[in-house]
């Protein structure tokens, strides 16, 4: 049976669908409270590192298009050993990582709704232990339905986030305090830096286009272009959500609401109505992005197992669908009802920044075979160890806790790939 082919329109779909998950729900507070009136800058330098590394992921699925993404990049460059399985690993955790930023978003936002109907609060960890364990039933119901959801949803966030930008830039005329995005209210240049690679998360994404890359039509042409489109579009969309954020709540309003701090923003210009459309704006969106995420994640495993980089007992089925599914979700509700959503940030970013740098990585050892360049594929993977080195070390001063909880994921990553290749080795020597 011919599978179906998807055109440039459905591949940026699915690299802004990627991105504008939950990520900017849930870091938009957090990025404020970090970079102040430089917001915006720190969405700009992360976006410009994410922008990079998607030129070595267009180059890598021209050239080596494959359902497995990152992980069949991450093998071609160092093949299938400790090191690729460790850097594998860890963008499995990385996925859980990001299930529990958005379960940690849906928690803060949905309080929001109870509160306006007059209904007594309830704790957000049992919001968030509900949205993670409903969007795994559904995934265990039918994927054809996950497909619908996201499908839906994409549309939904993208037409209330368009028009709280259209109204938002409307608003900010006049508005006193526009003075917030003065150059003399931005932190310190290392903080905007460090700042931007805190919420780097809200960039993660774009690479869904990478498992994607068989099934797009006319690749030389719709593969490059979807990636850049997608994230320059994203770029500009967050840059201008962090001017009107800014630009309309007081600093001291914004830290109230730090972690619902987009439907707050909404309130100057459209009241109550515009709280409540933002809020649940954003359910659906983090809702959407848990039940795509899981998704993912289990295929991860799965792939990982079939390459002999976890236990193949990874590629069972429990109830049709892969194993890994429910380990996913048990991992995720465990993370995102222990973390802070600083510490589920810090650790996702971390993970994913050094993932791409690798990626960036093989692309410039690969240059000759994936007619790259090498100056642009260097580049990336330099700014993304820098901009690691730099997040690492803010977080070791101001959260220390957060930067050895992420630093433990990625020696645990490597850990896990170590003790289960001697395993197999001595499994395979006693046979």
């Amino acid at each position: 049976m011919k599978e179906d082919k998807i055109g440039l329109k459905e591949a940026i779909s699915i690299g802004i669908g990627g991105m504008v998950g939950g990520g900017i729900f849930a870091v938009l507070g957090l990025a404020v409270a970090l970079a102040q009136g430089g917001t915006p800058v720190a969405f700009l330098i992360a976006g410009i590192i994410a922008f990079l590394t998607s030129y070595s992921y267009a180059k890598l699925s021209l050239k080596y298009p494959d359902r497995g993404g990152t992980v069949k990049f991450m093998n071609v460059g160092f093949g299938i050993g400790i090191f690729s399985g460790g850097l594998n690993n860890l963008l499995w955790i990385s996925y859980v990582i990001m299930l529990s930023l958005y379960a940690s978003a849906f928690g803060s936002y949905a309080p929001n709704l109870t509160n306006i109907t007059g209904d007594a609060t309830i704790d957000s960890h049992i919001f968030m232990s509900f949205i993670i364990l409903l969007a795994t039933g559904i995934n265990y119901y039918s994927i054809k339905v996950v497909g619908k959801i996201e499908s839906y949803a994409v549309i939904i966030k993208l037409v209330i986030l368009l028009t709280f930008v259209v109204v938002g830039i409307y608003g900010l005329f006049g508005n006193e305090n526009l003075s917030q995005l003065a150059v003399s209210n931005w932190e310190a240049p290392l903080k905007l830096i460090t700042g931007g690679m805190v919420i780097f998360v809200a960039y993660e994404g774009f690479e869904l286009i990478a498992n994607a890359a068989p099934g797009i039509k006319n690749p030389e042409r719709n593969i490059p272009r979807s990636y850049y489109i997608s994230v320059l579009f994203v770029i500009a969309l967050y840059i201008t959500i962090a001017i009107i954020t800014v630009g309309s709540l007081p600093f001291g309003d914004i830290a109230k609401a730090e972690d619902y701090v987009l439907a707050e923003a909404a309130k100057p210009l459209l009241g109550k109505v515009g709280f409540t459309v933002i809020t649940v704006a954003a359910l659906i969106s983090t809702f959407s992005a848990i039940n795509a995420s899981l998704y993912g994640g289990s295929r991860v495993s799965f792939e990982l197992a079939e390459d002999d980089e976890l236990p193949h007992e990874l590629t069972k089925y429990c109830w049709n669908q892969p194993i890994g599914l429910a380990i996913t979700a048990v991992l995720t509700l465990i993370i995102a009802n222990t973390l802070d959503l600083e510490s589920i940030s810090t650790a996702g970013s971390i993970g994913f920044l050094l993932i791409f740098a690798m990626v960036n990585y093989v692309a410039f050892k690969k240059a000759s075979e994936i007619n790259g360049n090498k100056i642009i594929a260097l580049l990336a993977a330099l700014l993304c160890f820098t901009a690691l080195i730099a997040l690492i070390a803010q977080q070791v001063e101001s959260n220390l806790t957060g930067a050895l909880i992420a630093i433990g994921i990625v020696v645990a990553s490597f850990l896990i790939e170590f003790i289960y290749k001697k395993t197999e080795k001595k499994s395979k020597t006693s046979d």
